[in-house]
């Protein structure tokens, strides 16, 4: 049976334990950022196997199946929120806010280590996170200081650092100025003139003509092919976790407008973008 959580957000804290009460391998209905401060032990998750250690984080989505195998005693924090958290607030330009955010949630589900913990840069990124851990922690558990403001603005803090650590490719696999081009197409991704083959060889110091074959010698995919791919997969990220129309991704990912869309998501998916999203409302 899946696990729900029945609030916006849930926070729990567990000092020096040897097991878990949520830690069930059953699909998650939330969002969750685990921070493991102290212990050791394996997390398993949609079936692979991470050892963890001192002061890591994981990050896990709606639909993984995860639990913690443990080794010695853990002290973790366990931070699980719903996507409806950032939904509802009167602020002043929250829209724009909401779009930040999701961003940033689209960067985390689609990075290739996310079955892995988040290495963090520099101990810079390190002290900053595990202190902001800490903010959201004592402003959740203090109903004398409990804002839903702090919380919210804490949350999408860590999850900004969260995202600029995320890596998209194997670093293992391919050289460095791969992995810097995939870094800059998907934070570019809603501004087309930056993803240019021109706006790409400027930036990265490969010349116009070569940059294609460039890439396509290291991804085995052709650059205009894979900056469309990515995008049916925001697309399809979006149909499945916001309210928005699909006119209303059709002109935040750049296309022409919500037929484009349904065409090129038919050529992908199968199924108009308008069709995908019925069938996850009715499902």
């Amino acid at each position: 049976m899946p696990r729900t959580i029945f609030e916006n957000i849930v926070i729990q804290h567990f000092d020096k334990v040897s097991s878990i009460a949520f830690c069930q391998y059953t699909p998650i209905r939330f969002f969750e950022i685990l921070f493991i401060e102290k212990g050791s032990g394996t997390l398993v998750i949609n079936n692979h196997k991470i050892p963890f250690n001192d002061n890591q984080v994981f990050i896990l989505i709606p639909n993984d199946r995860y639990n913690l195998e443990i080794k010695t005693p853990v002290t973790i924090t366990a931070i699980k929120f719903l996507n409806s958290f950032f939904n509802n607030s009167s602020v002043n330009g929250d829209h724009t806010q909401r779009k930040e955010w999701f961003k940033k949630i689209e960067t985390i589900l689609h990075s290739a280590n996310r079955t892995s913990h988040i290495e963090l840069k520099s101990k810079t990124e390190e002290n900053n996170i595990f202190s902001l851990f800490s903010v959201l922690c004592n402003e959740y558990n203090d109903e004398n200081l409990k804002s839903e403001v702090v919380l919210k603005s804490t949350l999408h803090t860590i999850l900004h650092i969260i995202s600029r650590n995320m890596r998209f490719v194997h670093s293992k696999l391919i050289d460095s100025k791969i992995q810097d081009i995939i870094n800059y197409i998907h934070f570019y991704i809603h501004d087309p003139e930056r993803l240019t083959k021109k706006e790409l060889a400027n930036q990265f110091h490969i010349s116009e003509n070569y940059i294609s074959q460039y890439f396509k010698s290291k991804m085995d995919i052709g650059l205009k092919k894979y900056i469309l791919n990515y995008k049916i997969k925001l697309a399809e990220t979006r149909l499945r976790y916001t309210d928005l129309t699909v006119s209303e991704i059709a002109q935040e990912l750049g296309f022409t407008d919500s037929s484009h869309l349904d065409k090129t998501f038919i050529t992908y998916k199968g199924i108009t973008a308008g069709s995908y999203k019925t069938s996850l409302q009715s499902s």
